[in-house]
């Protein structure tokens, strides 16, 4: 699949999305917004792809919105933002059975069908480090640097940052990355749990292969899916929702090949061959 501003492959069961614009530091444009939602909708509609990983091309994730643009928006006003940066870009219709809070214009990576696992490469700013929130895991180079840049720009906490960040970081630290909008390196990020690993820079990408090729090899698509929908869904349900929830799902999981599978490789003491089925 041929991108202008993105990079998309797919090997052993392994989706690599890559933003490609190593010359700005992969800076966000309108044509990025598209190609990385199509590289997503990919990924989600094919069967031979269990796990989704993002990142940037050269030493940086994600610098946020280009500059240009928001130059352009300081002296013309919003009117001047092309939409896919100021957000107006159409909700994901990609996964039906996700509430409409997943199908946003940026939330819509919780309703990818997969795990989407966040390789933060370099900075990743503003909107760059929105990205990285609505993946399901973030690793880290040690040399990655993760502000939400927003309050020194005079803007607000955008794209549902002020909802997904307490979530993943508690409230304290997250009023204290918005206030401040400083910037974190890979070690205190891990501390506050805005990342889940920290790799050293010469050997980041080998530890996220291995990490994903674990996943793609020896659980259950059919679980993943699952199990990621009833989390997400699961920050909007009362209790007794998501144990009802959990009761149905049991009962269709116990009904799958993948449960079957489940059960007889472990009781063969052979590798697993799951099919999401």
């Amino acid at each position: 699949m041929a991108f202008e501003e993105v990079l998309y492959t797919v090997s052993d069961h392994i989706a690599w999305v890559t933003l490609n614009r190593p010359d700005r530091l992969n800076a966000w444009t309108p044509v990025m917004a598209g190609e990385v939602r199509a590289a997503m909708d990919a990924a989600a509609g094919d069967d031979e792809v269990r796990v989704v990983v993002l990142t940037g091309a050269g030493r940086g994730f994600c610098s946020g919105a280009d500059m240009a643009e928001l130059q352009s928006a300081a002296e013309h006003g919003p009117t001047a933002v092309p939409q896919a940066v100021i957000g107006e870009q159409a909700d994901y219709a990609g996964n039906p059975e996700m509430r409409p809070d997943f199908l946003k214009r940026y939330s819509y990576f919780p309703s990818i069908p997969k795990p989407v696992i966040a390789a933060v490469n370099g900075p990743a700013a503003g909107l760059g480090l929105v990205l990285t929130l609505f993946c399901d895991l973030r690793f880290a180079s040690e040399k990655a640097r993760f502000t939400t840049a927003f309050a020194r720009r005079g803007l607000i906490a955008e794209y549902g940052l002020a909802w997904i960040l307490p979530r993943i970081v508690g409230l304290p630290n997250a009023l204290d990355l918005l206030f401040s909008a400083r910037a974190v390196d890979a070690q205190e990020a891990l501390g506050m749990g805005l990342v889940q690993r920290v790799f050293p820079e010469e050997g980041m990408m080998e530890g996220v292969k291995a990490y994903v090729a674990e996943l793609a090899a020896s659980v259950s698509p059919r679980s993943m899916a699952v199990m990621k929908r009833q989390v997400y869904e699961g920050q909007l349900h009362s209790l007794a929702e998501a144990l009802e929830i959990a009761d149905r799902e049991m009962l269709l999981s116990i009904e799958s090949a993948d449960f079957k599978e489940g059960v007889a490789h472990f009781m063969e003491k052979r590798p697993s061959r799951f099919t999401g089925k």
